[in-house]
């Protein structure tokens, strides 16, 4: 009877789980169900960037940056095509790569204690720092690194949406990135590269 109980009781979890995902989630048609294009970082402190979807393709960059913003720019089953902040762009194994959201800091700037530059100061970022992406509000960013967090102007830094940017919310624009209007495109190059054996 107890044992009964918990299976009905993780059952039930799991269903309120997967009820809640699919309320929060999106399902896009891309072969990961994510929009293209999104943010992701690198998962690992060295990444191999590929000139195509496949090991047999050769390297175009070796990353040694763990928590590296990029832009997943297309998709395959197994394969993303990113752009880095330089704006260079080259094919990483979905498995390199992690949905935990982080920033490229563009110029020095200053981390407030509220979304205002009236505000004190937590701390400093330099051009090139990487800093943990919280939340973005009314074109404010709040970031995290090493315990230290702070607000900063969301144009100053790298991997951040239009919406996020924005210093006024509008209502109408969507909470999360929207699926790409361009998804054929993703679902032409999964196929391309499947029939060619990559």
């Amino acid at each position: 009877m107890k044992r009964a109980a918990i299976v009905l009781l993780a059952a039930s979890l799991l269903a309120a789980f997967a009820s809640a995902g699919a309320a929060s989630g999106q399902n896009c048609d891309t072969p990961s169900g994510h929009p293209v294009p999104r943010f992701v970082t690198l998962k690992f402190a060295e990444v191999r960037g590929r000139i195509g979807p496949s090991t047999g393709h050769p390297v175009r960059w070796e990353y040694a940056r763990q928590g590296l913003p990029v832009e997943i720019v297309a998709e395959t089953a197994d394969w993303r095509r990113v752009r880095d902040p330089d704006g260079e762009e080259s094919w990483m194994h979905r498995r390199t790569l992690t949905g935990r959201r982080a920033v490229h800091v563009q110029q020095e700037t200053a981390l407030h204690t509220r979304p205002d530059d009236q505000s004190p100061q937590t701390a400093r970022a330099l051009p090139g720092a990487i800093l943990w992406l919280e939340r973005c509000r009314s074109g404010w960013c709040r970031l995290e690194s090493d315990g230290v967090r702070g607000w900063v102007v969301a144009s100053h830094v790298w991997g951040t949406y239009a919406y996020e940017r924005a210093e006024t919310a509008d209502p109408s624009a969507p909470s999360t990135p929207p699926c790409s209007a361009d998804d054929t495109q993703a679902r032409e190059l999964a196929s391309a590269t499947q029939e060619q054996g990559l």
